[in-house]
């Protein structure tokens, strides 16, 4: 299944991809894709409704409405450092030896279309297109062999960072991470019988057309089953959560002269398997 929401009233609205071109309301369920849903054996009980209630569901064309992110806001978004070594390399860093792990705010998640509101005083908002893993129950102590049973599923995720923030002066990289819209998420998240092989899904992303990032997450320094359980061994993975698994070359701080997201960019980005997303940077001053 590939899960999603859209906002209709106000309100965000669970559903669940019927092809490319449309979904189904699945408002009828009567719960959001959260940390009670997939703690409850929320996808089995899901498949099930679509296979009865869910055949007199609305449909609803992608045309005709505003994708939210595919999941309810996490308790956690867990993001991986330099897990390519060509990125490393072109950050000028050495690949590391084990994961570097950071969080981000989960006041960034937003939309896969939103648009990304450049932060007030920024001048080094950059991109890096990433695979996300979604948890799908409680993980401690999580074996490598048995940790890809606790995944339920993948997504597209952008995660956006403010270069000076993140490294500059007292920069940290939460800090430079967690800005609104700085973590857009979908189109939708797909359950792993969905996707085939994780480990060899081509990831690209562009800026006004211009192809800055084409990689492969073969190409990973740490793959999922030694996240998930090296992760699980320093915190609760809770289910809902959200592990983004790093970004291959090709960010703007890595081109020479490095380049930076202006107002007007259109950045579009995608994974195989797991759709695609399309940003219009702004820039809007706050009091």
């Amino acid at each position: 299944m590939k899960l999603t929401r859209f906002v209709a009233d106000g309100r965000m609205h669970p559903a669940v991809f019927v092809d490319d071109t449309q979904v189904v309301d699945a408002t009828g369920f009567g719960q959001d894709w959260n940390e009670e849903f997939f703690q409850g054996d929320g996808i089995r009980r899901l498949a099930d409704w679509l296979m009865a209630a869910g055949k007199l569901a609305p449909r609803l064309r992608l045309d005709e409405v505003r994708l939210a992110p595919a999941i309810a806001r996490p308790s956690k978004i867990i993001c991986i450092g330099l897990n390519y070594a060509d990125h490393a390399r072109e950050t000028g860093a050495t690949p590391p030896s084990e994961p570097v792990v950071f969080m981000k705010s989960t006041t960034a998640w937003c939309g896969p279309n939103d648009e990304l509101v450049i932060p007030k005083g920024s001048m080094k908002t950059d991109w890096e297109v990433e695979l996300a893993v979604v948890i799908g129950k409680r993980a401690q102590y999580v074996s490598e062999e048995s940790a890809l049973s606790y995944v339920a599923g993948y997504a597209l995720h952008n995660d956006y960072s403010e270069r000076a923030w993140q490294l500059e002066g007292t920069g940290q990289w939460v800090k430079g991470k967690s800005a609104d819209t700085f973590a857009p998420f979908g189109p939708f998240l797909a359950t792993p019988d969905e996707i085939g092989d994780v480990n060899s899904l081509r990831l690209w992303l562009s800026v006004n057309g211009e192809m800055k990032q084409d990689g492969n997450t073969s190409n990973l320094i740490f793959k999922i089953p030694k996240l998930v359980s090296y992760l699980s061994h320093y915190m609760t993975l809770l289910p809902g959560d959200v592990i983004s698994t790093g970004t291959p070359a090709g960010v703007g701080l890595g081109c020479r002269p490095p380049q930076f997201i202006r107002a007007g960019d259109v950045i579009e980005l995608g994974i195989d398997g797991l759709g695609a997303q399309k940003q219009l940077a702004t820039s809007r001053e706050c009091d």
